[in-house]
């Protein structure tokens, strides 16, 4: 088709790649002079109306936009030529590489260069999925992202192509479900044609995996179907994490969005996660069980603490006087006895309250338990089980909380020290295991189970004194 001209103005110029009933040419505009890029999909013996739809959708979604980081829509007609009969998609043309080029030509990306890839992939996803509806993607892989030239420190400036997987959240809701993308890059609910933000955070953490070890996800082995990478490439243990939080195969699980993900790719606290406590504390009572379906804490009851002792007096003089008051108020006359007892109930609530917080500490103990539906906090002593605060879904845990030990002070101006705190969000719900006087207390052990908690989740750890 060299030579050709295309809607009588497109001279191609270059073929640039081709796959069934489909062509990518470099083109000149004749009335311009400037390159274009034409996507051309032609009637022939493999032709798909899925493929038109894509096509028209392609174009659509691409009128629609406006990033400098994205091509650009020129134009779009019908191609009646005696040789090919189809639809053309102009777009401005970007002199770029794509990232496989550059592979296959033997570069190598270090560490730093693949963090400034993936902030930037991650702003043009925020981009598009903070529109309306939603744009996914849903083909992002190293051939559809081009890099620009190096320039000082940068690894140069990144694009991304290729819409032609396009799917927005309408069209999924009014229409049928095309499964699109490339095996490797595509996340397990992809395969079930449902999408969403996060399947494009899949198919960019499978990427930059590639960048960091130059084999294809594809090759690389499985486990629970998830790619096990960190032999192949030498990465720090806190982008490790954060590439596993991109490729976790569960939704629930997966970085969520990419305003989330450039958070935890930027938080100080994440290159530090490394120096929490890998491995349960020598000592420490406390029990853990996790696997890919469910995790459980179990705290044990505190035992027998000096400062117990006065709560436990003090409770045994309260309720006998509550007692004495009770007996005396009803053996008043009656009608009379009967307000002087109503009276007494709330400091029989508060005495046995403290009889309850004696026995807790000797008795009871507190389990967390968070799995595939829900997130549950129980407290149990003897026979009694209650949940506090109510179970809620799995899918409203917004945040892992980790407070150290600090100081304050308080209305008179007094230095006053603060426990290390350990809370999950969920919703409105807030479920803590550890500080104010709730659970546990040593901070070696919450700073252990924050990792886990955080590793399970797939959620960085989130500090409030830090922002």
């Amino acid at each position: 088709m060299i030579g050709e001209i295309l809607g009588e103005r497109y001279e191609v110029q270059q073929l640039l790649g081709k796959k069934a009933g489909r062509q990518t040419l470099l083109a000149r505009d004749l009335k311009t002079q400037e390159l274009v890029v034409i996507k051309l999909l032609s009637f022939g013996g493999d032709f798909e109306w899925d493929s038109l739809k894509l096509f028209e959708r392609e174009a659509e979604t691409l009128k629609s936009l406006s990033h400098p980081l994205i091509p650009q829509y020129l134009n779009y007609f019908e191609v009646n030529l005696p040789t090919i009969k189809g639809f053309a998609l102009v777009q401005t043309y970007i002199p770029a590489q794509t990232l496989e080029q550059y592979l296959q030509t033997g570069r190598t990306f270090t560490e730093a260069e693949v963090k400034q890839i993936a902030k930037a992939v991650l702003e043009i996803l925020i981009y598009l999925h903070g529109l309306y509806p939603p744009v996914i993607h849903r083909d992002i892989k190293p051939s559809n992202i081009l890099l620009g030239e190096r320039s000082g420190n940068s690894v140069g400036q990144v694009y991304l192509v290729d819409f032609g997987s396009v799917q927005t959240v309408l069209a999924t809701e009014t229409g049928t479900r095309t499964v699109v993308g490339t095996y490797g890059y595509m996340p397990p609910e992809q395969f079930g044609g449902r999408t969403v933000a996060a399947s494009d955070l899949y198919s960019l953490g499978a990427t930059l995996i590639y960048l960091m070890t130059g084999s294809h996800p594809a090759d690389l082995p499985q486990k629970d179907f998830r790619i096990q990478f960190e032999q192949a490439a030498n990465v720090s243990p806190s982008f490790s994490n954060w590439l596993k939080w991109m490729i976790e195969p569960s939704l629930e699980r997966r970085l969520s969005s990419a305003t989330q993900a450039i958070a935890a790719l930027d938080k100080p606290q994440q290159k530090n996660l490394s120096a929490l406590v890998a491995s349960k504390p020598d000592g420490s009572k406390i029990q853990l069980t996790k696997n890919g379906d469910y995790l459980e804490i179990i705290v044990p009851p505190t035992g027998f603490e000096p400062s117990i002792v006065f709560t436990g007096l003090f409770a045994i003089v309260w309720n006998s006087f509550i007692l004495f008051w009770t007996i005396g108020a009803l053996s008043a006359p009656f009608p009379v006895n009967i307000p002087f007892a109503l009276f007494s109930l709330p400091f029989w609530g508060a005495g046995f309250m403290m009889l309850y917080k004696f026995f807790f500490n000797l008795f009871g103990r507190v389990s967390l338990r968070l799995d595939l539906e829900k997130i549950a906090l129980r407290w149990e002593l003897f026979a009694w089980k209650f949940e506090r605060p109510r179970p809620s879904p799995r899918q409203s845990i917004t945040k892992v909380v980790y407070i150290p030990k600090h100081f304050t002070k308080d209305s008179e101006g007094t230095r006053v020290a603060v426990p290390a705190q350990l809370y999950i969000c969920s919703g409105v719900q807030k479920y803590q295991i550890g500080g104010n006087d709730v659970g546990i207390k040593s901070e070696v052990e919450l700073e252990w189970l924050a990792h886990e908690l955080s590793n399970w989740l797939g959620l960085p750890i989130t500090n409030p004194m830090e922002s």
